[in-house]
């Protein structure tokens, strides 16, 4: 909020002040600071980017709108509190969710939130942004194998914007690393790099060692590999960085000098039937299609992905990748 300009003890136009310049600029300084009202220019000053109030207040309003658009399957009920890889996710599979359940979703279970741990950093700047930690009520504590944490990125666009979950992360609680902090308990912002462009590099050539091998790298290049000709259709992939915007990369650095980074892509699966095959979406792509399918169609999806990038700037190990079909176009 903008501090309130004091008049009360300034010269007027044309009158010399008693304190001269030097003086009057300190008791300007000296008046504001002893009311309170002393603004900070958030573009260049280092400050923390939320209070610990205003987080929980952004997680409070998050979760409301996430659940009564859960419970509707409407999601015009959570627009203004999702951004990002996430909130193009959750907003897509409301639209096919919808379609497939016209009533809506009233037997959903309400997401639940406890022992909340708020990661905050100091930054300079806009986007400003932290992470929520969570235990929700979609696992099961008592079992290690399902057992996992939430953690929620949030990010506000600018002064006048308000806080949008923008990420989401679900790690079991042995994969999330310890932060590093500074001496007043925030964590410490990372450079998160040009991950994205180098995941979905990878993912085209199968060249480079960015990325250890598993299920969504050496893994998915393989599965891609044995799908590509089905009888009867010809499936292509491409894929794209998307790290501008609403879609740009975070990241915090860890205890042991690497990074927990958050960062997005897009992927597309071209799929082309032969003339005597019935070339039909899946029912969740129908709401999103646009054009007309006559002998093949194509997905794009949106991925959320979450890597721990070791202190060593060696190969960056996949902790988590939440994916949704958010596009379809009929060709």
């Amino acid at each position: 909020m903008r501090a309130a300009r004091r008049t009360r003890g300034l010269p007027r136009r044309g009158e010399r002040s008693r304190y001269g310049a030097r003086g009057g600029l300190l008791a300007l300084a000296l008046a504001l600071t002893a009311t309170g009202c002393v603004t900070v220019h958030g573009e260049t000053a280092l400050v923390p980017a939320a209070t610990r109030g205003e987080a929980a207040t952004a997680l409070k309003r998050f979760r409301g709108a996430y659940n009564e658009a859960a419970r509707d399957l409407d999601p015009a009920k959570d627009a203004a509190v999702l951004a990002g890889p996430f909130g193009a996710i959750t907003q897509q599979s409301l639209r096919s969710r919808k379609a497939a359940n016209p009533a809506g979703g009233a037997k959903a279970s309400p997401l639940e939130v406890s022992d909340v741990r708020y990661l905050i950093p100091r930054q300079r700047g806009w986007p400003r942004w932290f992470v929520a930690d969570t235990d929700t009520n979609r696992d099961v504590d008592d079992d290690p194998a399902r057992d996992t944490r939430w953690l929620f990125l949030f990010t506000r666009s600018a002064p006048e914007a308000d806080w949008r979950a923008t990420y989401l992360a679900i790690l079991s609680p042995g994969a999330i690393p310890k932060f590093r902090t500074d001496g007043d308990g925030y964590v410490v912002p990372a450079t998160p790099g040009a991950l994205s462009r180098a995941y979905t590099t990878y993912l085209h050539d199968g060249k480079g060692e960015r990325f250890t091998p598993g299920r969504h790298t050496t893994g998915w290049r393989e599965q891609r590999a044995k799908t590509a000709e089905r009888p009867g259709w010809t499936i292509q992939w491409a894929d794209e960085p998307a790290d501008t915007g609403a879609f740009r990369p975070y990241a915090l650095r860890t205890a042991d000098g690497g990074s927990l980074a958050f960062f997005a892509s897009r992927h597309y699966e071209r799929r082309t039937g032969a003339q005597n095959v019935a070339v039909v979406p899946p029912l969740a792509a129908k709401p999103l299609l646009k054009g007309r399918v006559d002998r093949s169609y194509t997905l794009e999806y949106t991925s959320n992905e979450t890597v721990k990038v070791p202190p060593s700037g060696g190969p960056a190990v996949f902790l988590n990748r939440l994916q949704g079909l958010t596009g379809a176009e009929g060709s």
